[in-house]
């Protein structure tokens, strides 16, 4: 069994390579070879998900598709996607692929029951939103989920397209407030459930990262765990 890690990115690219950053500070190394191996597919061509999912535009689902089974040719044993909207096409992924594909809802929600969370905010896209895979994640697990109000929807989406567009300061200024503005609301912590705003936060050194669910570092920690396993001897 391959032990091969395949990362289906581009959505965004800096999203891709902060996740490839994150897997590397999780794993306890000591030297180069202690590492993941991982292959990385990044194409930022892969159509906007949340455009698909909100205005019926073109959909990700050719791209994604190409891109899950680029990765499974190539020998990967599992695959991981630094992309929450991303996941609304999860079960039609899981369905083509040879391979795990990995959930970053499952990843994020069962990092909130270690920390016996009871009651979170939801920082996402609006596809995200739409989609509702968090949700569905947090109920089984029985955690209460509030979502933001249409203002604060578009602070949120303002703040996630200043990202995408390299405006990682304007963004992180943007996002940083609207977590404040959840926090006001008394919930415990707050999921950055869109991979563009725990990397805003980050280069604003926002002191909001401590009550925040960064998703895509859940998703790095699922991907050690998934390698620790397939290492071991069945």
């Amino acid at each position: 069994m391959s032990t091969m890690i395949g990362v289906l990115g581009g959505m965004g690219p800096l999203a891709t390579v902060d996740f490839v950053e994150k897997i590397i500070r999780q794993t306890p190394a000591e030297k180069d070879q202690d590492h993941l191996p991982l292959l990385v597919h990044s194409v930022p061509q892969i159509p906007d998900r949340t455009a698909y999912l909100l205005d019926n535009q073109a959909s990700p689902l050719k791209a994604l598709s190409h891109g899950v089974r680029t990765l499974a040719n190539a020998g990967v044993g599992c695959i991981a996607i630094p992309c929450n909207t991303a996941h609304y096409w999860h079960p039609d992924l899981v369905e083509i692929s040879p391979v795990p594909v990995l959930h970053i809802a499952k990843a994020c929600s069962d990092r909130l029951v270690q920390q016996s969370v009871r009651s979170v905010g939801l920082m996402a896209t609006d596809g995200t939103l739409k989609a509702n895979f968090y949700a569905q994640q947090l109920e089984q697990r029985g955690i209460a989920l509030t979502l933001p109000d249409e203002s604060l929807q578009r602070q949120i989406m303002a703040g996630i397209y200043q990202v995408k567009a390299g405006n990682l300061a304007e963004g992180g200024a943007l996002l940083d407030k609207c977590v404040d503005a959840f926090l006001a609301h008394g919930l415990e912590r707050v999921i950055l459930g869109c991979t563009e705003i725990p990397l805003a936060l980050e280069h604003i050194d926002s002191s909001n990262l401590a009550v925040g669910v960064d998703a895509t570092d859940a998703l790095a920690e699922a991907c050690l765990h998934w390698y620790q396993q397939a290492q071991t001897p069945h």
